[in-house]
């Protein structure tokens, strides 16, 4: 299994643009946080949808790199995302995934988004990822 300093440096190499930190990776999920920036937010002081894709995405990425390795032409494939409730701009945006089905070719997940420091999710995603043959 792939450590959380193993991900991060490869994250912070292949994707220094990302402000998505790893806090923990195992067990076939993963929780990464992101500190919410005034240009990701928009009118209404809420968090951008785009932004909480990206922090989806990092969170499934990280969640299978934590079971494959560093594998780094895994790519998304799909991402469905449905936005629950406003997200605070104020706090930091959590991300925890959860794999449901890692194959051989493709590996599912879902990812639950959170402000921090509260108990509803703000956003709710799944996710597919294609995984190279040569893993």
């Amino acid at each position: 299994m792939t450590t959380v300093n193993e991900i991060a440096s490869f994250l912070a190499q292949e994707f220094p643009q990302t402000k998505c930190t790893v806090e923990a990776v195992g067990n076939r999920g993963a929780t990464v946080r992101h500190e919410v920036g005034l240009a990701e937010l928009r009118p209404g002081g809420t968090v951008s949808g785009p932004v909480l894709m990206a922090i989806a995405d990092v969170a499934l990425y990280v969640a299978i790199l934590g079971e494959i390795g560093i594998v780094p032409l895994a790519v998304t494939t799909s991402l469905n995302i449905n936005f629950l409730r406003k997200p605070s701009g104020d706090k930091d945006i959590i991300g925890v995934c959860r794999l449901l089905k890692l194959g051989r070719s493709l590996a599912v997940g879902e990812v639950s988004l959170y402000s921090e420091g509260t108990e509803d999710p703000v956003a709710h995603v799944v996710g597919t990822y294609s995984i190279p043959r040569s893993v």
